[in-house]
């Protein structure tokens, strides 16, 4: 594979263009309009959903609720000031009681890029309860010379068309797809998977080898990745083009070097949404000013 150029371009929704002044160095004593502090909810265990709880925790002014699928991504902010975690997964109707209970300032949707459902339910819950949604999505989907499939299955159908032992990178949850397509999957197929109970017993119901199970978290260093389709003798690894924020990119330059196959499945949605620092700004802004923005972002 020839080497790309990275592409961080996004597909954003800009927030109303006003002077916000140092918005990124906002006073720890917020001002709300009844005299309580304000909340935020934050959906993700994504590394855009630590950072903004982490950033707004530790400046202050605010309460910041974090909702993640798994207790593992709750425990990432659970030492974080100001932050309180809540894990397990909800359903539409779940979120649309906790909007409406806690009366949040603000949601934020920093699921990750491959979450449509959930997206689609924190959008509709947050509709209904009239609560401002910001979007906050990693880097446009990149272009290179990998082959490139609309979705988990048609990634399975494709290795089990390749030879020679394959990583998958893109979690527990489709394992049953590539374990159906390839007859062979004992032998060939090895799933760095999240160091987790749920996601281990998943792939032991499957009967994936344990030497062929690898659980890390995180994103990787190409380096590691590189070590790792050594040490398995990887010919082919699939991903998802998650961004720099899921370690894509670290993917790609191991495979390149290596001489690794590379299958990137595409992201499901061509969503609008803000950067991260325009998500900052315009939740400051709200927290400054006690009104969002007149865009509200889904």
């Amino acid at each position: 594979m020839e080497r790309m150029e990275r592409k961080p371009g996004i597909r954003s929704t800009s927030v109303e263009e006003r002077q916000l002044g140092k918005w990124n160095e906002f006073p720890v004593s917020v001002p709300s309009g009844n005299g309580a502090t304000p909340r935020v909810l934050v959906f993700g265990g994504t590394t855009e959903g630590r950072e903004l709880a982490t950033w707004l925790g530790e400046r202050g002014g605010c309460q910041v609720v974090v909702s993640s699928l798994t207790e593992y991504g709750g425990s990432l902010v659970e030492d974080i000031p100001n932050v309180t975690s809540l894990t397990g997964r909800m359903l539409p109707d779940d979120m649309e009681r906790l909007m409406r209970d806690e009366r949040f300032a603000c949601v934020v949707d920093a699921t990750h890029p491959y979450a449509a459902g959930v997206s689609e339910s924190i959008a509709g819950a947050a509709e209904a309860c009239g609560v401002p949604l910001l979007r906050v999505l990693r880097e446009s989907e990149p272009e290179g010379p990998w082959e490139g499939v609309d979705s988990p299955a048609e990634a399975a159908q494709l290795i089990a068309q390749k030879t020679g032992p394959v990583m998958l990178t893109t979690g527990s949850k489709d394992l049953p797809l590539y374990v159906a397509a390839v007859p062979d999957f004992a032998e060939r197929l090895y799933a760095r998977i999240l160091p987790v109970a749920s996601s281990l017993a998943a792939a032991d119901e499957l009967s994936i080898p344990t030497s062929h199970i690898i659980a890390m978290q995180g994103p990787f260093s190409k380096e590691l990745n590189m070590a790792l389709i050594r040490e398995f003798g990887i010919r082919t690894l699939v991903t998802k083009a998650s961004g720099a924020a899921g370690g894509f990119w670290e993917k790609v330059e191991a495979a390149q070097e290596c001489g690794c196959d590379l299958v990137v499945i595409h992201r499901p949605l061509d969503e609008e949404g803000l950067s991260m620092d325009q998500a900052k700004q315009a939740i400051v802004h709200y927290l400054m000013s006690g009104r969002m923005s007149s865009r509200t972002v889904l």
